[in-house]
């Protein structure tokens, strides 16, 4: 799962401050970068079938089958790229890009997810920090940085660091979620291997289309640690002139 950072990291909500400029707009442009190569990469491998036949529905339910998680189900959802696993309702949901397609690029999208599913349920370590960060994360990242900027307008170093502390909370989450989605990527990799679910070639394919989305979660990151930073100089900024 991805938070939105758009709306409250930058811009003409807080003002053009150099800070912006040096720190968070470069992080930003690196999003966007990311975003369109994780796009034109996916469309490029959704052009190549895979010769073993198997759709992204067939190749997350054989990777779940065989990893004793008969239990998840495998639903549709609308949409392009907004495949995810849902440990609430212990469902992996396949995009329509996805879920009845047979490329490499739509198998390996659906292997990745697979690999969500089957960290729950082995309990592996950083989804579940990651888990219980998502409501800190959700405060964090849409109250935080208000209140760090208010209290800096008002004179209020108490709510600033407040601010400060709350988005501290929200990076963390974007932190960890790096090792989760890294170790997702190399278990559809090595079950997709492993299952004969894609030939080596094709192996090289559906590593493009995860390393590409790899590097999304590498900017949100990036753009989440610029704005923590850039929250902290303007307080002690505004501390300095006091």
């Amino acid at each position: 799962m991805m938070l939105t950072m758009w709306g409250g990291f930058g811009g003409m909500l807080y003002g053009l401050d150099s800070w912006y400029f040096i720190l968070v707009l470069p992080t930003i442009l690196l999003a966007m970068f990311a975003q369109s190569r994780v796009k034109s990469t996916f469309a490029k491998y959704s052009g190549v079938r895979a010769q073993s036949g198997y759709t992204g529905l067939t190749a997350a339910r054989r990777i779940l089958d065989q990893n004793g998680l008969r239990q998840v189900n495998i639903e549709g959802i609308r949409g392009q790229l907004t495949d995810h696993f849902d440990p609430r309702a212990n469902v992996l949901r396949l995009s329509e890009s996805t879920y009845g397609d047979n490329s490499i690029a739509a198998i390996g999208v659906a292997a990745h997810e697979a690999g969500h599913a089957v960290q729950h349920a082995v309990g592996y370590i950083p989804n579940k920090i990651r888990g219980a960060l998502v409501p800190v994360a959700q405060i964090g990242s849409s109250v935080g940085p208000y209140m760090a900027i208010f209290g800096i307008f008002l004179g209020l170093p108490f709510l600033t660091e407040i601010g400060i502390v709350l988005f501290a909370g929200a990076f963390l989450f974007y932190l960890i979620t790096l090792p989760v989605e890294f170790n997702a990527s190399s278990r559809a990799m090595r079950l997709l291997e492993d299952q004969g679910i894609l030939g080596s070639e094709e192996l090289r394919g559906a590593r493009k289309v995860l390393n590409a989305a790899a590097m999304t979660y590498v900017a949100s990151a990036l753009t989440a640690f610029a704005s923590l930073l850039r929250l902290v100089l303007l307080s002690r900024g505004r501390n300095g002139r006091r």
